[in-house]
């Protein structure tokens, strides 16, 4: 597999992970899909989700793929009045990733992040590893160090 820029920041940040690749080539690239391809329960397999809060800020929810994400427990974790769901067309010149392969490690710029209460009695967690076909799997904590993130009940 090649390294992605996601792995390459976590090999800087001195985190460990484990890589895993799936064949996207079905067109099934959905977490449930996903998790089925990487052989993991999809309780410990995330999405990456980017909205764009009331007033314009950035905001970057990470919760587990067979869940929905609660808007109104979004914008009460990151305290703001209101959060929508970023428009695709917007997410790869906000974030440099495309739909499907969304990490919350090394975007363009680091937004606020939080990550769904769940993942802290996990040993661990897999997000996208920055492509579609990619996922890395790696310690809860060691995703809230290296995004700045914030454990939150963010789940319907």
């Amino acid at each position: 597999m090649d390294k992605t820029n996601v792995m390459r920041a976590l090999e800087r940040a001195k985190i460990s992970y484990t890589p895993h690749e799936y064949d996207a080539s079905d067109g099934k690239i959905d977490g449930v899909s996903v998790a089925n391809k990487v052989g993991l329960p999809p309780a410990s397999v995330f999405k990456t989700l980017v909205t764009r809060a009331h007033g314009g800020a950035v905001l970057v929810f990470v919760i587990p793929v067979e869940r929905e994400l609660d808007l109104k427990k979004a914008a009460r974790a990151a305290a703001v009045k209101s959060v929508e769901m970023l428009r695709q067309s917007e997410l790869l010149p906000t974030t440099g990733y495309v739909h499907g392969g969304c990490s919350p490690v090394g975007m363009k710029k680091r937004f606020p992040t939080f990550v769904d209460a769940s993942a802290g009695s996990l040993p661990s967690m897999t997000v996208s590893a920055g492509k579609i076909g990619a996922q890395a799997e790696l310690a809860p904590g060691d995703l809230l160090r290296i995004t700045g993130g914030l454990l939150a009940d963010l789940c319907v």
